[in-house]
């Protein structure tokens, strides 16, 4: 009896407040104010800003993000470089299709605001691609990454003499090339910060390189990302997780800290529902049975949109790190 009393006692600690703002709050106190309102998915967000932050102040934790390529189709793309620039992050895991819409970006393909509600027939009439609600001409996208990328290659190849990349050294040295401070290869390249896109032949970047494969001797090793990222996770002391969406680029960031013991830190984002055992779909919680996360480690799954959640969570870290 006397021990129930202590549960209920322990579990009953933590009151829910109510709370308020105003055009004076900014926004770790709102972060604040998320913790004490003990509700939903703002507690959450208050706890990925605490997760990570912790992570991030540790010298001896090596830092992964992972996300897909459709937010790099807005706005987002400028938060994730700004994390790479401000040293938050050792390592990227991402889809070829990131590679498109960075690239595109920055050499001079302009994306447009649109509506989820469009006529797709209209659109293909008029040569432009729908992405939700952003809208991509034809000329920003498929055309220019051609153009750009056997450019990019035959330059590459004149200057390293080489004819056999990995899929993270040829990221690196296009990142190089780039001379736009919000993109991602750039930022990486820059901040020596390693790009691993483990799907890279399902983009048009990856078609790119096919088809340049075939009247040129280069050749793409993704073993070699693979032993770097053995060696990555063998190595760290610590290892953090920011994942944005599920699908390839998350589960290769657990797959790969499965063989140290698990993540120490991992915060995710998504959308997806659980009940199709869809890997986008599961929480934290269930990578602790493969050994994915540690049992120990700090987690928390937060159920949102990424170009809502995420810039939330990295103003709390900023502001609470002071950086």
């Amino acid at each position: 009896m006397r021990e129930a009393e202590e549960t209920r006692k322990g579990l009953l600690r933590r009151p829910v407040k109510d709370y308020t703002v105003s055009r004076d709050t900014t926004i770790s106190r709102l972060i604040e104010l998320f913790s004490e309102s003990g509700g939903f998915t703002c507690v959450t967000i208050a706890e990925a800003v605490d997760i990570l932050s912790e992570a991030y102040s540790r010298d001896d934790c090596t830092n992964f993000l992972s996300f897909p390529a459709s937010i790099i189709a807005t706005g987002l793309r400028g938060v994730i470089a700004d994390m790479i620039r401000k040293e938050l992050i050792d390592v990227i895991i991402t889809t070829g299709g990131m590679v498109d819409h960075d690239l595109a970006r920055s050499l001079g393909g302009t994306y447009y605001k649109g509506d989820f509600d469009m006529d797709d027939i209209m659109l293909k009439d008029l040569n432009i691609h729908r992405l939700g609600n952003v809208l991509v001409p034809l000329e920003s996208y498929g055309p220019l990454i051609e153009k750009v990328t056997w450019r990019l290659l035959k330059e590459i190849q004149a200057e390293t003499k080489k004819e056999v990349f990995s899929v993270r050294e040829l990221l690196h040295e296009i990142g190089k090339r780039i001379d736009d401070p919000n993109s991602i290869l750039a930022q990486a390249a820059k901040h020596d910060v390693r790009i691993y896109a483990p799907g890279i032949v399902d983009s048009a970047f990856g078609t790119d390189l096919f088809t340049y494969s075939q009247l040129h001797a280069f050749k793409i090793d993704l073993f070699r990302d693979m032993k770097e990222l053995s060696d990555i996770v063998w190595e760290a002391k610590c290892c953090s997780a920011l994942m944005i969406g599920g699908g390839i680029s998350k589960h290769h960031t657990i797959w790969w800290n499965q063989f140290r013991g698990g993540l120490d830190y991992a915060v995710y984002v998504t959308t997806a529902v659980e009940y199709d055992g869809s890997l986008s779909g599961a929480r934290l919680k269930e990578a602790i049975s493969w050994g994915k996360v540690k049992r120990n480690a700090k987690h928390v799954t937060i159920f949102g949109e990424a170009t809502v959640i995420l810039p939330l969570i990295v103003a709390g870290i900023y502001a609470k790190l002071n950086i």
